[in-house]
């Protein structure tokens, strides 16, 4: 069998009629019986690309002709087969997700770090911090002796990852990798930007050095993005899979395990009979409990928030930058602590308010020590595997940070009890309202979760008890609610530029106290949807603080735990799951609802 060459390749350069041009390579490649995918963008070109010799010289060579390509130069592996299905020519925003548009590598990129070299620093065992830039999945098969992982699932994890680092870094050599080179393009720049003086990255990446220098100083082999999966340091296949239910790469002790069945399951995704689920639910519902007990935020602590600058606002001044990302905070109060000084940036450097941000920039807002309102605890774990989570939420509870509350918050508890781990939530709930909320446990489960959401094929159905009786025994609201918030962050109708909003009712019972129980279900999902909808329709929920009678509202928003609760309880979910593709429903029961 004839051996296959394999290229991958990138350059950042500003490029430009890309439809025509990726319409010219379809034909092109096709002719030259290639297959691989080639990722064309403004910001430049990426490729991996595998078939005969002679056709791939000929890819290299009309690229080449293409202004900002001429120096375009591949790392080059062979094969025994053809390691792609099909040629793709796909038009990205960026060739590399990021996120961070102020940077821009065909303009910046930090200083290169040839392979020999790396090498003959860690020979002479210079003082070098080594930073993989990779996602988890492909640090398992492989990395650099000692080399720092940030833990990230996806790429655009990298500069969070980043500001967690030690601030002690930033003052030291930091030479960072990954498997070609390209995200340290990116990630090189960013880092420069958060006050990192010394960074270098590996020119070439692993690849290159597995060429250059072998497998001096790296243990193991490295993920490559193909059906190859893994190549040790003499660029050699390896024997390692990926499993195509949720992705996971798998070396060869994955596969020996008894879970892994190709195209079924693996360690990552084999569901537990039900006696170990229990065991498992049990165990982790203690580490719940034990983060709930005593509230993390009881006793007084200094807080400091961090606010993310979004790309649409870079050059501003930060104090327009706060007005028109928090509108319910009045701007007025906004100046008062800029102007106090309570706010720096994340290596402790004043921010006032004509300080001028870049997008991707992070400012940290100061708040004195206090400590924070007790809130409800009986958080219930009722599913768990290692793709998703499903809890039922007491009230009051936020969600997350805001307003008072940073760590006496559901995402921060979970945060502590499945440590180091950080559960992503899909979907959120009113801090006043109980039932079922659904967690992911990876980015990529959390997106296809979101993804169903947005499509419609999550099933949300609520229990509500209501002032008054509605006419209709079935009905919908359909007005529109106001996309900014105002006092308090409660949101109106706003028929003329609100967002559009959907829920339908049924009445469950006409109750002889003048209230009614109705179901709810959400067609859509607006800040306090349901909430702002019957208080339209002047049937409000009882209980609520916020939207009263007679189209009022309230002076607060979370209620304290030994106040009369919100009647609004999230009762059933159904959605498919993640990587299964399994119908999955569930239903909390709600103790006034039965009482009703």
């Amino acid at each position: 069998m004839p051996e296959i060459t394999n290229i991958s390749t990138y350059r950042f350069a500003e490029l430009g009629g890309l439809k025509a041009l990726r319409a010219e390579l379809i034909a092109e490649c096709k002719t030259w019986q290639l297959k691989g995918t080639i990722l064309l963008s403004p910001e430049g070109i990426n490729l991996f690309v595998a078939g005969a010799a002679e056709s791939i010289g000929l890819l290299l060579a009309r690229l080449r002709g293409i202004p900002g390509l001429e120096t375009l130069e591949p790392k080059v592996s062979l094969s025994a087969a053809q390691p792609f299905n099909r040629m793709l020519v796909r038009l990205k925003k960026e060739i590399i997700a990021f996120g961070v548009t102020a940077v821009r590598p065909a303009h910046h990129t930090s200083p290169k770090l040839a392979a020999h070299e790396l090498k003959r620093w860690l020979d002479e065992g210079r003082p070098v911090t080594l930073l993989d830039t990779r996602n988890d999945y492909e640090v398992k098969l492989g990395s650099f002796k000692g080399a720092l992982i940030p833990n990230i699932n996806t790429f655009r994890e990298f500069p969070a990852a980043v500001r967690r680092l030690p601030d002690a870094l930033k003052d030291q050599p930091v030479v960072m990798f990954c498997t070609g080179g390209i995200r340290c393009e990116k990630a090189g720049p960013f880092m420069e930007m958060e006050g990192f003086k010394h960074i270098y990255q590996l020119d070439g990446g692993i690849l290159k050095y597995f060429e250059e220098c072998g497998g001096a100083h790296y243990e193991g082999e490295c993920f490559v993005f193909d059906q190859r999966v893994g190549l040790d340091p003499a660029l050699r296949e390896t024997s390692s899979a990926v499993c195509f239910v949720c992705q996971a790469a798998l070396d060869e002790a994955d596969q020996a395990d008894s879970r892994y069945v190709p195209g079924t399951s693996c360690a990552h995704c084999f569901k537990s009979p039900p006696e170990l689920m229990a065991e498992r639910l049990e165990a982790r519902q203690q580490r719940i409990v034990a983060a709930s007990d005593p509230l993390p935020g009881a006793a007084a602590y200094a807080n400091r928030r961090p606010v993310n600058i979004p790309a649409a606002h870079d050059g501003r001044e930060l104090l327009d930058v706060l007005a028109a990302l928090f509108p319910q905070i009045d701007r007025a109060e906004w100046e008062l602590r800029l102007e106090a000084g309570r706010f720096t940036s994340d290596a402790g450097e004043p921010r006032g308010k004509h300080h001028r941000v870049r997008g991707g920039e992070r400012v940290v807002q100061e708040f004195a020590s206090a400590a924070e309102p007790p809130v409800a605890t009986d958080i219930r774990l009722l599913y768990e595997d290692d793709s998703l989570i499903i809890v039922r939420k007491p009230a009051p509870l936020p969600m997350h940070p805001s307003g008072r509350f940073n760590r006496n918050t559901l995402q921060h508890i979970l945060k502590l009890a499945y440590a180091p781990e950080v559960p992503r939530p899909v979907h959120r709930l009113d801090a006043n309202t109980t039932g079922l909320l659904l967690f992911a446990r990876t980015r990529h489960c959390c997106r296809l979760l979101q993804l169903q959401f947005i499509e419609g094929g999550i099933g949300k159905h609520y229990l509500v008890q209501v002032a008054g009786h509605p006419a209709a025994e079935r009905f919908a609201a359909t007005a529109a609610i106001a996309s900014a918030p105002g006092a308090l962050g409660t949101h109106g109708i706003d028929e003329d530029g609100g967002r559009v909003a959907r829920t339908e009712f049924v009445v469950l019972q006409r109750l002889a106290d003048g209230t009614s129980l109705l179901e709810a279900r959400l067609v859509t999902g607006r800040t306090n949807q349901i909430r702002v909808h019957l208080w339209h329709l002047g049937f409000p929920v009882l209980g609520d603080p916020a939207y009263l009678a007679g189209g009022l509202l309230g002076d607060t928003q979370t209620l304290d735990p030994a106040a009369p609760p919100l009647r609004l309880h999230a009762w059933r979910l159904a959605f498919k799951h993640p990587l299964s593709g399994e119908p999955m429903q569930f239903e909390a029961e709600c103790d006034w609802a039965i009482q009703a």
